[in-house]
């Protein structure tokens, strides 16, 4: 019986650490042009990043957005996802030229890019221009 509470007990702190970390976690999603712009009507601190599934640098940049997503600081950050090889459209509106490209939104209003950056402290500090 008592190896039923220990474990039930444990079950629970998992479950309430996981709640907290998914409460804390930015919101990512697929480009799509109208939440985009309802996010930048709605004033949010947004990142949009383009990205290839080809790309090394993307795959490098991927892991250091995802953790420093889950800090409280970011959890109003919208975070939208652009393919590189297949949004055309949304590369030409935003003046991109190659994967890779961090760009920081503050409601409508452009506030910073990065292309090719990897390193974890110079990606915080283009988020932390957002917020």
């Amino acid at each position: 019986m008592t190896s039923k509470r220990m474990l039930l007990a444990s079950m629970t702190i998992v479950a309430t650490t996981l709640w907290a970390v998914i409460s804390f976690a930015a919101d990512r999603i697929p480009f799509d042009q109208k939440a985009f712009e309802a996010a930048q009507a709605a004033g949010k601190s947004i990142l949009v990043d383009v990205s290839a599934p080809w790309c090394p640098i993307c795959r490098a940049q991927k892991p250091i957005i995802e953790k420093l997503s889950l800090l409280p600081e970011y959890k109003d950050l919208q975070i939208f996802d652009v393919d590189f090889d297949t949004q055309k459209a949304v590369l030409r509106s935003l003046q991109v030229q190659q994967q890779s490209t961090l760009i920081v939104f503050r409601g409508a209003k452009e506030i910073d890019r990065s292309v090719g950056s990897t390193d974890a402290s110079a990606i915080s500090d283009l988020l932390k221009k957002a917020i």
